[in-house]
């Protein structure tokens, strides 16, 4: 299995009261899967996700990937696990103001051993006539396709998504779950996808459901969606 994820525990103190985020989490992902991890708030999502993404450490429990413990790794073991095997895609873009698309994305490209073609990307994203314009001049679906590009550009083992659709509109919506889903299929990234929309999971492989910082349910999802026709 190639992501592997055992018992994790975590929580959080503050004064005299400790609030357990995460009670005791396992599951596993197969490479080139999309996997939701679903959830309202305060379930434990993004904090799985950072934990996994190695932003975030666990009480107890282990995360694996390809086989490496992130819990066995030094801080300069951890940088290089990132950078190897992993890219970010957030609900707010965070992107170079003075950059361009194209640089903005190329960023991206220094962290990576193996890093993508840059002008073959743009044409992936729908940004390659955008690509000299600064994050100002676009949309706001137009800058989260450029971090989706610095994320990918360097060809990391997982995308790990935080509401990557959560302040756009239904529209642009629907094109930026497009994109991970043609990046998906296009690149064989494993995509880990935190989300509230219930509607995405119908896009998804396997389907995490979190409540209380435990899982309620772990399914495969054998009648997929092309995220074209999801609806809510």
């Amino acid at each position: 299995m190639f992501l592997e994820i055992t018992e994790l525990k975590k929580s959080f103190k503050n004064a005299d009261t400790k609030t357990e985020v995460l009670k005791g989490i396992s599951f596993s992902v197969e490479k080139g899967e999309i996997c939701i991890l679903l959830g309202p708030s305060g379930s434990g999502k993004s904090t799985l996700l950072n934990i996994i993404g190695g932003i975030d450490s666990a009480d107890s429990g282990s995360v694996r990937i390809a086989g490496e413990k992130t819990a066995d790794m030094n801080e300069k073991a951890l940088t290089r696990y990132r950078r190897k095997h992993l890219g970010y895609v957030f609900q707010m873009y965070n992107l170079i103001p003075n950059l361009t698309v194209k640089e903005n994305i190329e960023v991206g490209s220094y962290l990576g051993s193996n890093p993508l073609d840059i002008n073959e990307l743009l044409h992936t994203l729908g940004l390659y006539e955008h690509r000299s314009k600064l994050p100002n001049q676009l949309s706001g679906g137009q800058q989260q396709r450029t971090a989706i590009g610095r994320a990918i550009i360097k060809n990391p083992d997982i995308l790990l998504c935080d509401e990557p659709t959560g302040a756009l509109d239904y529209q642009t919506s629907k094109e930026i779950l497009k994109l991970i889903e043609q990046v998906n299929h296009r690149y064989g990234n494993t995509i880990i996808m935190v989300t509230h929309n219930d509607a995405i999971r119908n896009m998804a492989d396997r389907i995490i459901k979190l409540r209380d910082g435990q899982i309620r349910t772990n399914s495969r999802n054998e009648a997929k969606i092309p995220a074209a026709e999801l609806e809510w």
